[in-house]
């Protein structure tokens, strides 16, 4: 059975679109899956958090409030955790609205020549296989409104050193829009393509040389969680009720840009 923290307490934001909503979103205790959850409980809802580490889960669930989270520790890529998490979503506060597939690895770094098959294998299970399974185990126990997959611009052009992630998101990107097909008109399905975001898992991209990585982009800094919390919340509120089946570019206006 996985390690549970339950807490609560909604915080006071510009508006209250998940009022008696509640949202599970992985890989959330820390970094942009945290940042998402503050944002759903800060407008009213609730939520369902997990990760790999209950330490950090627990930490992550005392910031978000007293009788709002949920932390269930497990690994994404885990069938038993994925129905553990689902279940006890809808048994602890007896729905479940929203699903946030944010949980996401990138272990390799270095040429796809060099790249080990299994570890590939690996980033496909949890990036893109995990997602999947998440979605087909959530909308068979609940009607789900919506749900945002966290991709990269990473998936939308080459990104050298992490090729691999890059294809592991541009395939999560694709089953976006395939999933948005199948799942209409009940569920609405989108996903949001962040580029460098100062997080743990990023950190490789900027560490030592953060000004010189923020030059590239037209607003001259880089992301931080919050950056991606807003426009996920957009996403997954009813604000976003026409939309669907889309990938939103969160880089600081780096897309803008040709290289010549």
């Amino acid at each position: 059975m996985a390690d549970d923290v339950v807490a609560g307490g909604a915080g006071n934001g510009p508006g209250q679109r998940f009022e008696g909503r509640v949202a599970l979103v992985t890989g959330a205790s820390r970094g942009i899956g945290l940042a998402v959850a503050h944002r759903i409980v800060a407008e009213g809802g609730r939520v369902v958090i997990t990760g790999r580490r209950a330490e950090t889960l627990q930490e992550a669930v005392a910031e978000l409030g007293p009788d709002r989270a949920l932390g269930i520790a497990g690994k994404a890529d885990d069938a038993e955790h994925r129905a553990d998490a689902v279940g006890r979503a809808i048994e602890r506060f007896g729905r479940l609205d929203h699903l946030v597939n944010n949980a996401g690895i990138n272990p390799a770094y270095g040429p796809l020549t060099e790249l080990d098959t299994e570890v590939a294998r690996k980033i496909l299970e949890v990036n893109v296989i995990a997602a999947l399974e998440w979605t087909r185990e959530a909308v068979a126990e609940a009607p789900l409104r919506s749900i945002v997959n966290m991709a990269s611009v990473a998936g939308t052009a080459s990104g050298p050193n992490i090729a691999f992630y890059g294809v592991s998101k541009a395939a999560l990107i694709n089953l976006t829009v395939q999933l948005a097909d199948e799942l209409a008109p009940t569920t609405r399905v989108n996903a949001l393509a962040p580029a460098v975001v100062k997080t743990r898992l990023a950190r490789a991209l900027y560490e030592g040389r953060e000004e010189e990585a923020a030059a590239a982009y037209p607003l001259r800094r880089l992301g931080v969680p919050d950056d991606v919390a807003g426009p996920a919340a957009f996403l997954l509120s009813d604000d976003a009720a026409w939309v669907t089946g889309q990938t939103l570019l969160v880089d600081g206006g780096a897309s803008v840009r040709t290289a010549l």
